[in-house]
């Protein structure tokens, strides 16, 4: 028996596909392209969720960030961003939080405390052998003020560079008197009020050594990067270790207010587990958003600039921003000691 297909009605006009505009829903359209139509007529104006969209959002925001401004903290707010373990993205964290809050009308000063000076490479800051530096600024030699430069990447971000100097800073500092407090005594609320800045980031070497205790004692918070992997998780128990040390000794204001989940690898289960594990542990502490891998953010550095500048549509550059925003508004409600530490 033939079938005659049914005369086109009001709904087919030649603009609107009907398996999108009859309220069919995703796993409708996969099973069998077109389904019935619905008496629910849709205009081609009629505002849709689609992943297209949202991601055209997320770069907006990135690209036009005069009109998504973050808000600025209740109070001051100082985060060592540590773990002893390497190539978890701690310094590439710090440059593009701090990028995206000052891209976005906050005020940021980053303390390169890596002697390897890539935090203030990223940034586009000098930071040659005799260029003012964060270590005469431990030694007491030079203020705060002084060794501050505003970054390339935004007039709202201050970098306090580190030079090849700094390498032989924890051997100079042993003999020192208040050797961990150094750091903490150049960051006084006058020194920073003379630079007018919402947030400190401290960017960290990869150890457990003076350097990382200075930073620890200056700051109240940490910032705690960890790369989606199971070695990450290793390493986690001696860095708690040590912050809880140094609270009970040196800092008692010193707690883990913000832990990231960086080079996430969808196609792995080991980081859906790992993502899993952080989050189970330690809760809310653990932001919402998850830093991808992504070429773009590696490939940033050697363009002395963040992902941000370099490639803003990127995911990378979208997903630094989103986490930037949590911290933002974290801050800006005052909830901020989410582990309850």
């Amino acid at each position: 028996m033939s079938s005659t297909p049914p005369p086109r009605s009001s709904w087919w006009n030649g603009s609107v596909a009907p398996a999108v505009r009859s309220g069919a829903t995703r796993s409708d359209r996969r099973r069998g392209g077109f389904v019935g139509v619905t008496e629910q007529h849709v205009s081609r104006e009629t505002p849709e969720w689609t992943p297209i969209a949202e991601e055209a959002e997320r770069a907006a925001r990135v690209l036009h960030p005069d009109r998504h401004g973050m808000p600025r903290p209740v109070h001051r707010r100082l985060l060592t961003v540590a773990n002893q373990k390497g190539g978890v993205g701690k310094t590439t964290s710090t440059v593009n939080l701090a990028a995206a809050l000052a891209m976005h009308g906050v005020r940021v000063l980053v303390i390169d405390l890596d002697p390897q000076g890539n935090a203030s490479t990223a940034l586009g800051v000098e930071h040659r052998l005799g260029t003012p530096s964060v270590y005469e600024v431990l030694l007491g030699e030079i203020r705060l003020a002084e060794a501050a430069v505003e970054s390339t990447a935004s007039p709202n971000l201050l970098c306090v560079p580190a030079t090849i100097d700094l390498a032989g800073a924890e051997i100079e500092l042993v003999s020192m008197v208040a050797r961990e407090q150094r750091l903490k005594q150049a960051l006084t609320p006058d020194a920073l009020d003379e630079l007018d800045v919402d947030y400190v980031l401290i960017d960290c070497p990869p150890s457990l050594g003076l350097l990382t205790v200075n930073a620890l004692v200056a700051a109240d918070e940490v910032l705690i990067p960890i790369q989606c992997e199971y070695y990450a998780l290793e390493g986690l128990g001696q860095l708690l270790s040590n912050i809880d040390l140094v609270r009970a000794h040196l800092n008692t204001d010193l707690h883990v207010s913000t832990i990231l989940l960086t080079m996430y690898d969808g196609r792995t289960k080991l980081a859906d587990q790992v993502t899993t594990e952080v989050r189970t542990h330690f809760g809310p502490t653990v932001l919402r958003t998850v830093i991808p891998r992504s070429v773009k953010v590696s490939e940033a550095p050697g363009y002395s600039q963040t992902v941000l500048a370099y490639d803003p549509g990127s995911r990378g550059a979208m997903s630094y921003v989103d986490a930037a925003r949590e911290i933002a508004e974290r801050g800006a409600s005052g909830r901020i000691r989410t582990d309850g530490r």
